[in-house]
């Protein structure tokens, strides 16, 4: 399925922050990406080039080396509404991969989502919004092979302004995108947006 074709409303369901409401405090809400971080603040200057695009294998780790961000990978659907899935909320440290759209490391554009939080506390992608331009995200697939991503841009966005083609729309190089709730938190409804990494393919090992 063509990433152009999903049609996706919102970026991740079930955004709650169980853990937030918990705990009720501002302090323990997760970082966020400076606008130093954004597409608008100019390329990186540790931009690498892009390397060759892999043949397609499915993804089964991810690591984030600069947030110690070390987390299996399974594969996510689509939910009820059309939103991009998550992994079970049981289970801190997991992250997902879109399993009908492109593996990590072959043209096209990846998507990788897992939780900020649950109800015990951070979860796997609660760091994400501390990345910088130039961080590496590295992605063990099948084949045996680890696809090198550099990081573009971390970027927030609202739910009810999500840019679908920005984020989700296939790409001529091999591109990874990584996702999670974010944003401004509401204990009623909780997170009110997601925060994306944008990466593309550098290396492999």
């Amino acid at each position: 399925m063509s990433n152009r074709s999903k049609g996706w409303g919102v970026a991740l369901a079930a955004c709650v922050g169980i853990w937030l409401v918990q705990n009720g405090s501002e302090d323990v809400t997760p970082p966020v990406p400076s606008a130093a971080q954004a597409f608008a603040a100019g390329p990186s200057v540790h931009t690498d080039a892009a390397a060759d695009p892999l043949p397609a294998s499915v993804p089964v780790r991810l690591r984030i080396p600069e947030t110690d961000v070390d987390a299996p990978v399974m594969g996510l659907g689509l939910a009820a509404d059309g939103s991009l899935d998550v992994p079970p909320a049981g289970n801190r440290n997991m992250a997902g991969w879109y399993e009908q759209g492109t593996t990590p490391g072959a043209e096209g554009t990846a998507i990788v989502a897992g939780h900020v939080d649950n109800a015990e506390g951070p979860a796997v992608f609660y760091t994400l919004g501390a990345l910088k331009k130039g961080h590496r995200i590295e992605v063990d697939r099948e084949d045996g092979r680890t696809a090198v991503f550099t990081v573009d841009a971390i970027e927030v966005y609202d739910n009810q302004n999500f840019p679908d083609e920005k984020v989700y729309a296939e790409a001529d190089r091999a591109e990874i995108r990584v996702i999670t709730c974010g944003g401004g938190f509401s204990k009623k409804s909780g997170y009110q947006g997601n925060v994306v990494a944008f990466g593309h393919l550098i290396g492999v090992r």
